[in-house]
């Protein structure tokens, strides 16, 4: 589908052209009509498929088009990082190109006053759309720099990366703020339990939009070294020594971990810097735009990286530790082969990831290729594969079965009651002294 076949506006659709975007993805088509008509959201879908503009897109149209109010603040976009809410800022900023009468301010930790004293600017001027990390936004709110009250959009991105860094209770004292109309928008890539019952008490009979997790790109080569953990920075040292590389990412689900990563290349006279959240903002933008330049050749990272960071040429990624479930591989691994390009992907196993990895290869449906340990660092541990045993789940004298892993799409029970019969329609309140539309 077309985004010329939506009712955004004609500034966006000028934007989207000069950026060469015409068709939608699978989130942007399911999402965006249902913005335009006033529902709550929910969309389940992993980073990559294009949800940023699912919801910046009919939010700007709408806030371009409508009667909202100049001197207050529209729209509050909660990104859990300051790389994301940045990101989400540059894609403000090419949306909107046109968009004259809309404003913008960004909001986030870790910077100098100078910076303190834009947002708060920015804020007093009543910015349309506000992207803050929950901390920023609350230590504003506390000191009265921040009114919601007449907010017309609410967007939680990343839920699950929200709750996984404890951020649910900060983002409910700012929802409290919220008025009742309030349009709220929330995406996650995965739905846990206690983001389902974050989603029912956050949202107002919500439609549901879910894009299956989808593999790994074709183009990525996927290997993996079953070994101990002394052995992991002699196989890195020996992959180093094979080729000359670089762009490259390494990942381990602990900072302190990739803190001992980096001290350990540096000594290996391997060019690289580390990004996790003990550094502070200027020292991220700094390490990020030495890697981007290609100033640095490795770079170790959290899974801070993993989501929302866009990184076109990136060469290979190594899995220092196993990730924790099978999307967060996803994740890790699409940084690299990226724009049509091939990737290499390597994840060191221990022994005592051995089933965690088992689990990630019955998500990809295949084995992942094995590479015996280089000449000279010992045994590896045995990769002993674990049989699942085969059962099924009775429930009140009803089989159950899991769902297909196709794309589904669920409406709230009122919305085919409701909703107007012709689709992608935006309803919004006219203008005084405004002539009926003659769209039919």
């Amino acid at each position: 589908m077309k985004f010329e076949e939506t009712y955004l506006n004609d500034n966006i659709l000028d934007a989207l052209y000069d950026m060469h975007f015409e068709e939608m993805t699978p989130i942007q088509e399911r999402c965006i009509p249902e913005i335009l008509d006033g529902y709550d959201v929910l969309g389940v879908a992993q980073t990559g498929t294009g949800k940023t503009a699912a919801y910046l897109l009919p939010i700007l149209s709408q806030l371009d088009d409508g009667d909202y109010p100049k001197d207050a603040i529209n729209c509050i976009i909660m990104s859990p990082t300051r790389e994301l809410a940045q990101q989400i800022d540059q894609a403000m900023q090419g949306f909107g190109y046109y968009l004259d009468g809309v404003s913008s301010v960004a909001v986030y930790g870790g910077n100098d006053g100078n910076r303190y004293d834009q947002e708060l600017k920015g804020m007093r001027l009543g910015a349309d759309v506000l992207i803050a990390t929950p901390g920023r936004l609350l230590s504003h709110q506390k000191v009265g720099n921040l009114d919601l009250s007449r907010c017309s959009f609410f967007v939680l991105d990343e839920a699950d990366r929200m709750l996984d860094m404890g951020f649910i209770d900060d983002i409910m004292k700012i929802v409290k703020e919220l008025p009742d109309s309030c349009q709220r928008i929330m995406f996650s890539a995965t739905m846990p339990p206690k983001i389902r019952e974050l989603a029912v008490t956050l949202l107002h009979n919500p439609v549901e939009v879910k894009i299956a997790v989808s593999k790994p790109a074709e183009k990525i080569h996927q290997s993996a070294y079953v070994c101990y953990d002394p052995q992991k920075l002699k196989i890195i040292h020996h992959i180093f020594k094979q080729g000359d590389l670089k762009r490259v990412i390494i990942f381990s689900g602990k900072k302190d971990k990739v803190k001992d990563i980096t001290r350990s290349l540096r000594k290996m006279n391997i060019n690289c810097d580390q990004m996790h959240s003990d550094l502070s903002q200027q020292e991220r933008d700094e390490v990020m735009y030495r890697f981007k330049a290609g100033q640095t050749d490795v770079l170790v990272a959290t899974d801070i990286v993993a989501r929302g960071i866009d990184i076109d040429d990136i060469q290979t990624v190594i899995n220092y530790d196993v990730p924790h479930d099978a999307e967060d591989y996803v994740h890790r691994i699409g940084r690299t082969a990226r724009a049509d390009r091939d990737g290499e992907a390597i994840t060191f196993v221990s022994e005592a990831d051995v089933y965690r990895f088992q689990q990630i290869e019955h998500f990809l449906g295949k084995e992942v290729e094995k590479v015996p340990l280089p000449e000279g660092l010992g045994e590896a541990p045995v990769y002993t594969k674990r049989e699942k045993k085969r059962s099924n789940t009775r429930k009140h004298g009803r089989w159950h079965s899991k769902g297909d892993g196709k794309n589904t799409q669920s409406k709230p029970a009122s919305a085919e009651k409701t909703k107007n019969s012709k689709p992608h329609r935006r309803r919004r309140p006219k203008k005084d002294g405004e002539a009926p539309s003659n769209k039919s």
